[in-house]
């Protein structure tokens, strides 16, 4: 474990290097045998380091030379901006904009770069399937009959064993499964509020987040986020008398992909505790890590039970599965009351079945190929945005996730480029969906779920043309 942990924190640092332009392309990097002789780790260890910076593309090897760094292509395109949302804004949702965007949903003749879950051709569907007819054969009465309240035992023990990858601790009777994600944010928000309350949000921030926070009567209160460090902790110290509740995405958060890191999360937790404020951690993507070691969670530094920790299967297995879970910490029984009268029970046989395939062990090998997949897209975005895009266009430097958000001229409308990108079948979600504020009008997200292709490559050449005729 030592040696693992020594591993990937050398691999991480080196890659910080690469990515943050210390370490530049064509720069040779130290041989094994130097590498070991600095960090006092083995051959073997110092091997595999090079291993996983070739795997995540930063490095490449030439022989009888040695390793040197990759060209970086987002290093060519300035980083977006930290948002300032308005600390006084009035919440406008922009639910007809959104309601445009959905509708392409399920089209198979759009592209569908605002669609942010991965496309089913990144998905392991034969060996879901499989699980699926196993489930059937396994459940008892074949999965026609309900769940324990508290959900899948088989999958609860999974999540639990996972979760010591980021220092979780988690056993099974910490968690309960739900309809996926958002309804894992939804029993959370109704258990912890009431209307008129004020919620505390990333900006930008997930438009379901938004609306679910709207529709139980909150006021949201759109915190400044950095592009790559998320929330700025200086913001939220200020605001914590006017709000009862925070929800947060710090892993790979849509739309910027940024990564709290470890010392701003265990700040935050600590913050918040001291003034019995519970925070809602929507940790959907942090499985989708592009670095070698899985981060760490906001529950990782919960001392009190007052972090409602968020996850699901949707964005990394099987987005209609609706399977998730949440770990509520000392507000379990209020949870449970909630889903009691809500949901009752959820879907035996889905539950069952992602339980079966995070036992098998393919989990991880899916992941591993989802990352790199995920990653590699990353790069050919940025390349193609860098050479097709108008001058000055910016982008965000995700670490992970399924998003890229791209910053164009402040004359740029986006919500006019959807119009005119639609009519090319082409459909991207506008900056304005992930904030109540006018704000982000010349921001749009952009899906890294999609293989990479001829077609996609010819598609966002387009995009970059179109978004050129806005000036």
């Amino acid at each position: 474990m030592a040696k693992d942990f020594l591993y990937t924190t050398i691999t991480n640092g080196i890659a910080r290097q690469i990515r943050n332009g210390v370490l530049k392309a064509g720069d040779r990097l130290p041989s094994v045998r130097m590498l070991c002789l600095q960090h006092n780790i083995g051959m073997n260890t110092a091997k595999r380091v090079f291993m996983e910076l070739e795997a995540l593309s930063l490095i490449s090897s030439k022989p009888q030379s040695g390793y040197f760094v990759n060209l970086q292509p987002q290093l060519k395109l300035p980083l977006t901006a930290v948002s300032k949302p308005s600390a006084t804004g009035r919440n406008k949702e922009p639910d007809e904009l959104i309601r445009k965007v959905y509708a392409g949903l399920g089209k198979d003749d759009l592209t569908p770069f605002a669609i942010g879950s991965p496309s089913g051709k990144l998905l392991p569907l034969a060996k879901l399937n499989r699980e699926i007819a196993l489930a059937t054969r396994t459940l008892k009465a074949g999965g026609i009959g309900y769940e324990p309240l508290q959900g899948n035992v088989a999958l609860r023990r999974m999540i639990a064993a996972r979760s010591l990858a980021w220092g979780g601790n988690l056993d099974e009777n910490d968690l309960l499964t739900t309809a996926g994600g958002m309804n894992a944010l939804s029993f959370c928000m109704m258990a912890l509020s009431k209307p008129g309350d004020t919620i505390a949000m990333e900006s930008p921030c997930y438009p379901g987040s938004l609306q679910l926070a709207l529709s139980l009567g909150l006021k949201v209160l759109e915190l400044p986020t950095h592009p790559t460090k998320g929330i700025e902790i200086d913001a939220l110290k200020k605001a914590i008398p006017k709000i009862q509740l925070c929800l947060l995405a710090p892993n790979f958060n849509t739309p910027l992909g940024s990564h709290m890191p470890d010392e701003n999360k265990e700040a935050v937790v600590k913050l918040l505790a001291r003034h019995d404020i519970p925070l809602i951690e929507d940790d959907i993507y942090g499985d989708l890590h592009f670095d070698a070691q899985r981060p760490k969670c906001c529950k990782t530094f919960d001392k009190k039970g007052m972090v409602l920790w968020c996850s699901s299967a949707s964005k990394t297995l099987a987005p209609g599965y609706r399977v998730g879970w949440l770990a509520p910490g000392r507000y379990k029984e209020q949870i449970l009351k909630l889903k009691l009268v809500h949901t009752l029970s959820c879907t035996a046989i889905t539950q069952e079945a992602v339980a079966g395939f995070l036992k098998s062990g393919r989990y991880e090998n899916h992941l591993r190929q989802l990352r790199k997949t995920l990653q590699d897209n990353y790069q050919h975005y940025i390349r193609t945005i860098a050479e097709h895009f108008p001058a000055g266009t910016k982008t965000s430097r995700p670490q992970g996730g399924l998003s890229l958000w791209v910053e164009l001229n402040k004359n740029t409308s986006t919500t006019k480029l959807f119009e005119k990108a639609i009519k090319q079948k082409i459909s991207i979600a506008p900056g304005r969906m992930f904030t109540l504020q006018d704000q982000f009008e010349n921001c749009m997200r952009l899906s890294l779920g999609l293989p990479w292709t001829d077609n996609l490559e010819k598609q966002l050449q387009l995009l970059g043309k179109l978004a050129a005729t806005m000036r």
